[in-house]
């Protein structure tokens, strides 16, 4: 049984915040000593990125990635074991360059943990980013983990989420500029020449902020194809590939922020709405595979014909096919609105606690939110943990409201092939 994320949140506090403080003077005495004894370093040559918990930030922090390869650095990347797959997607990080961090246990964690910082000493790491968001964990692994230059985001003269004296250089977290930009800052930061209080004091154009596409495998292609055939033929339902439209609903969210839910019933209003609009399209109910029992909830209580189960059906690796294959996705704000941005699919992803201005899609997408004064509730200065109970934020987007963005992305879709 995995660990739960608020007792996540609780060792990171508890345990963290002591271990950032009894560690700090060390960490500070041997950076005094290096600075003394070792050549300067001129700029990042091995670059290691640590992003732990969020799959979809693999996808949000590939901008700066690739900023940084271009640059002439090695890419480097530690996430937990869990998460691993959401790299394969755009490979920018060779599989031999990533390591992994088993969340499962607790014995796994300490295990592992102590393996990284072996390993990463072993590999000459002399750059690291922190790409968490005021996490102790990180910022010690970061610390200890023999890089001369640490690049993170800094409180100052903020209260709360003190990480001690691990980074040799500190970016102001910018809660007004979307996340892949405030990672790109951490890239100028680890390559800047001069010193600045704070990092970054620099421009950061829309333009950088492009994501790369996913290659596609037609042989990974005509497989999904041959499953969707396949559970449509047993369901009674005929299908062909390029004669109906594939309409994707992705109706779950992690339990790292439940809050994100759109109601089951919405989901199950909003396929019969879609049914009754394009009754000749089939609509997939996409999930993982422990979240079947979720989608079959949704899926019975619309009781649409056209609408299939297809929670588990496909490999995280064969997402991309999948995405490439269908002409519209809805989802709760969660991973595959940021998986589906390395495809053309067009999406709506409906945000709640969270807001769209720093975590919206990179792809073909629209987001709705209500734009609650409560909202969002959830940020870097609190550790993404709100008390909320009852998501009004989510339970004020209305049925209407998302079809008229399907229908939009729908006529989208269907100039875009005419095109």
């Amino acid at each position: 049984m995995s660990i739960s994320v608020n007792t996540m949140r609780a060792i990171d506090h508890w345990v963290g915040v002591p271990l950032c403080a009894i560690v700090s003077p060390f960490i500070a005495l041997v950076d005094r000593i290096k600075s003394i004894f070792l050549p300067k370093l001129d700029a990042p040559k091995k670059l290691l990125f640590i992003e732990l918990s969020e799959m979809g930030s693999a996808i949000l922090v590939d901008p700066a990635m690739r900023n940084a390869q271009a640059r002439g650095a090695e890419l480097f990347f530690l996430i937990f074991k869990s998460n691993r797959a959401s790299l394969s997607l755009l490979n920018t990080v060779k599989p031999e360059n990533i390591f992994t961090i088993d969340s499962s246990s607790l014995g796994g964690l300490i295990k592992d943990t102590l393996r990284f910082l072996w390993i990463a000493r072993c590999h000459k790491i002399d750059t690291v980013i922190d790409l968490e968001l005021f996490s102790r964990f990180t910022a010690l692994l970061t610390g200890l983990c023999g890089a001369r230059h640490r690049v993170g985001y800094h409180i100052f003269h903020g209260e709360g989420l003190w990480r001690g004296t691990m980074l040799t250089r500190k970016v102001h977290y910018n809660p007004h500029i979307h996340i892949t930009k405030n990672f790109l800052s951490l890239i100028h930061a680890a390559f800047a020449k001069e010193i600045e209080v704070p990092y970054s004091k620099i421009h950061i154009a829309d333009s950088e902020v492009q994501l790369a596409q996913a290659i596609i495998d037609p042989e990974v292609k005509y497989t999904v194809i041959e499953r969707i055939e396949k559970l449509a033929r047993d369901a009674g339902i005929p299908f062909v590939h390029g004669k109906q439209r594939l309409i994707l609903i992705n109706p779950n969210a992690s339990d790292l922020l439940p809050q994100r839910r759109w109601a089951q019933a919405r989901f199950s209003e909003l396929i019969q709405r879609i049914a009754q609009r394009y009754p000749n399209d089939v609509i997939l109910i996409t999930g993982s595979p422990a979240e079947i029992a979720y989608v079959e909830t949704v899926r019975s209580v619309a009781n649409v014909a056209h609408a299939l189960n297809f929670a588990g059906q496909v490999s995280f690796s064969e997402l991309p096919a999948l995405y490439t294959l269908s002409d519209v996705m809805v989802t709760n704000d969660s991973g595959p609105g940021h998986f589906s941005a390395v495809t053309p699919l067009r999406t709506i992803v409906l945000f709640g606690p969270e807001t769209p201005a720093l975590y919206g899609s990179l792809g073909n997408s629209i987001s709705i939110t209500a734009n609650l004064a409560c909202s969002p509730c959830v940020s870097a200065a609190n550790h993404r943990k709100t008390p909320c109970q009852n998501n009004v934020c989510m339970q004020s987007i209305s049925v209407a409201q998302v079809m008229e963005k399907v229908e939009l992305q729908l006529q989208s879709a269907d100039l875009a092939k005419q095109a």
